[in-house]
Parts: C-alpha cells; sequence; structure tokens
C-alpha cells in the first residue's frame, strides 16, 4: 500500500487547528492547610548524668563524647587515698582487739577451772565473760566500719546511669572531683524533635497530628506525641516522633512544618498563569467568550504530581479556566 502526500494547503490548514486546541480546568475551593515552619532539635528523652558518689581523684575515663553505654557501665574510677589509710587504721585496731580477746579467753579458761577447784568465785568469772563479750562486740563493729569503707571505696567505680549515648564529659582523667559531682551526661531512651511554638498557636498543637520534617534524604512524616503544658518565656514546648531519627548529632536544628489550621481557597495548575508587564494573567472561558483576567497568584503546592497555585483574588471558584496557547 501506497502512502499519498497531503496537498501542502491541507497541510497548512491542519497547523491552526492544533494550535488552538484548548485545555480547560475548573477553578473549584478547596480546602488547604497553613503550615507554619519552626525550628526543631534533636534532644534524648531521658538526659542523665552520671555523677560521682565519692570525692577524690579521678584516676580513669573510659568514655568519651559520643560512645554507647550501656546500663550500670563503669564510666570510670575515682580513687580516696584516705580510705587505705583508714582501712590500714582498722585493721591495726582489730589486731589489736583481737590480741585483748586472745588475753580474755585465756583468763576465762583459768577462772573456770579454778572455780572448779572452789578457789575463785562465781563473780569474778561472769566479770572476765563479760570482758570477753566486751572484745568480741568491739571486733565485730570494727568489722562492720571495714565494710562500710569498702564500700566508700566500691563507690569510686562511675556508673551510666541509663543505656544510651555519652552526651558530655567534663571533665578529665586525674582531675580531683567532688560527691555528687558530674563526671558524664548520658542521653537515652530513645530520641525525639523537640519544638518552642509562640504561646498564640498553643490551640493548634493536637497530640497525634502529623507534621512534616524536612531533612537531607528529603521530607518526612513524624508524630506530634507530647504538648507540655508549662509554657516557658511564651512558648509553648512539644515533642515530636519521627521512626528512625537521625540521631548523630544531638541539639542538631531540623526545619519542621507544623499544621496551624485550615481554610478554603481557589487553586489552579500553575502553567495556567502567564505573566507580561508585570502582572499576571489567566483566560477564564464565560459561555462562548473567552478573556484575560488579572489575578494576585500566591503559594504553590505538588498535588498528585502537578504544580498547583493558589489564587489570591482574581477567580472566586467556579470559573473555567483556559490554558494559554504556546
Amino acid at each position: 500500500m501506497k502512502l499519498k502526500l497531503l496537498p501542502v494547503a491541507l497541510w497548512a490548514l491542519c497547523v491552526p487547528m492544533a494550535a488552538h486546541a484548548e485545555t480547560t480546568f475548573v477553578a473549584e475551593k478547596t480546602v488547604v492547610t497553613d503550615w507554619k515552619a519552626v525550628y526543631g532539635s534533636v534532644e534524648a528523652k531521658d538526659t542523665i548524668p552520671a555523677r560521682a558518689r565519692l570525692g577524690g581523684t579521678l584516676v580513669e575515663l573510659s568514655v568519651s563524647e559520643g560512645d554507647q553505654v550501656q546500663s550500670g557501665q563503669v564510666l570510670g574510677q575515682i580513687v580516696d587515698e584516705k580510705i587505705a589509710f583508714q582501712l590500714g587504721a582498722i585493721d591495726a585496731q582489730l589486731e589489736s582487739l583481737t590480741a585483748q580477746l586472745t588475753n580474755a579467753q585465756a583468763e576465762l579458761a583459768r577462772a573456770e577451772a579454778l572455780l572448779d577447784r572452789g578457789v575463785t568465785t562465781k563473780q569474778r568469772l561472769d566479770a572476765l565473760q563479760t570482758q570477753v563479750d566486751v572484745v568480741m562486740g568491739q571486733i565485730e563493729a570494727q568489722k562492720a566500719q571495714r565494710r562500710v569503707i569498702e564500700q566508700q571505696s566500691a563507690e569510686g567505680q562511675v556508673l551510666a546511669p541509663i543505656s544510651g549515648r555519652v552526651l558530655a564529659v567534663p571533665v578529665a582523667k586525674g582531675a580531683v572531683v567532688m560527691a555528687g559531682e558530674s563526671v558524664a551526661t548520658v542521653g537515652g531512651g530513645g530520641f525525639f524533635l523537640t519544638l518552642a511554638v509562640p504561646e498564640r498557636h498553643a490551640a493548634s498543637l493536637v497530640e497525634g497530628n502529623k507534621i512534616t520534617i524536612e531533612t537531607r534524604d528529603g521530607d518526612r512524616d513524624g508524630t506530634l506525641a507530647k504538648v507540655y503544658p508549662q509554657i516557658e518565656n511564651g512558648r509553648v514546648v512539644a515533642d515530636v516522633d519521627v521512626p528512625d531519627l537521625d540521631a548523630a548529632f544531638v541539639n542538631a536544628r531540623v526545619l519542621v512544618r507544623l499544621p496551624m489550621g485550615a481554610r478554603e481557597a481557589v487553586e489552579i495548575p500553575a502553567a495556567m498563569i502567564r505573566s507580561h508587564s508585570g502582572l499576571d494573567f489567566v483566560l477564564v472561558q464565560d459561555g462562548a467568550e473567552t478573556f484575560e483576567r488579572a489575578v494576585v497568584p500566591g503559594e504553590r503546592r505538588m498535588v498528585e504530581g502537578v504544580e498547583m497555585i493558589e489564587v489570591l483574588s482574581g477567580l472566586t471558584g467556579g470559573e473555567t479556566v483556559v490554558a494559554h496557547e504556546h
């Protein structure tokens, strides 16, 4: 079968017809959400300092900022040199009391032998028995005191209060620390985005609302997990739960968009607006007539893959907008 070429005149008539093909769009009112951009910071749910339980010299420090630790893990060792002297003094007293006990028990044994022969009295025997009991009690008291000092020495270990990441280590090896002083700060219990929003927007913060977080890998969704009732410096504090939140940097600032309310707006495809002479125009079809109308465009957003633009004035909704010819 042979193809026939169209005459040049017929081809010329087809071109204007294709050029006048029109695309229309009915500008209906839709409900849009107003978003407010605020900065949130990545924070740990629990931030607990690992404190020294004993005053002394920090002779060992096994962690640094960024390390992962488990609850109860030894982070450092504090030594108080006075404890060794106290233990030595108690050991010397125990040796002295042990010698006294040996002598008292020997005298008690002789007195019992003499009492059997009727040489001594019962009162003398009771006095010696009391002396043995007193020395034994002193020995037990010194042993208890030694256990107390041994426990103080064991408290020289600085333990991680929770499992998590070491956020700060304010001291260095060899430093002298006091009892109760922080050796390291551990953050754990999960990580959240903490927001501080002006109190005029407090009514729009509802737990469970979905929000948008801008990250290096694109936008992500999060959930408003908790709104704190106490207002600080005119701002409402809230926590946002984000699955698999990047917690490589704690207190890192992240841009968050919060829903501040909903309203009606007229939106049309952005491609239907043409700008010239510093103004923006759209083609409006009214019956068989088509005319240009000046409009004031607003924000743009993507709707199902199409870039839509809000018309602030010039359209009230219900108009048929015609795409401009190219």
